[in-house]
């Protein structure tokens, strides 16, 4: 599978944080998040792996407890069933990797 960066058809799960899953196959997918400045993610886990790479920006990472500053060129491996959340200091772009498949990033 191939894409395009396209800057259509994000989608907003909680305010302030745009996402878009760009390519998955049958055990991953790559998506891309738009965080703006002053939003954050919920506390949350699921059942996937989750690995990020922060592209622009900068932002607070809890990742079991711990906190991490995330600025360009940061990455980060949050195994499944880990709690985590992020609180996002300046417009930050990063992309992410979930595996196995997150069936509910896929696109519609």
């Amino acid at each position: 599978m191939f894409a395009k960066y396209d800057s259509q058809d994000f989608l907003t799960p909680v305010d302030g944080v745009e996402m878009k899953t760009s390519v998955y196959g049958d055990n991953s997918l790559l998506t891309r998040f738009h965080l703006k400045k002053g939003s954050a993610l919920p506390r949350h886990s699921h059942p996937q792996e989750q690995t990020g790479f922060m592209v622009a920006g900068k932002m607070k990472l809890f990742i079991a407890g711990e906190e991490f500053i995330a600025e360009p060129g940061d990455t980060w491996s949050i195994k499944g069933d880990v709690e985590h959340w992020a609180e996002v200091i300046e417009d930050s772009v990063a992309i992410e990797v979930f595996s196995p498949l997150r069936e509910d990033y896929l696109p519609q």
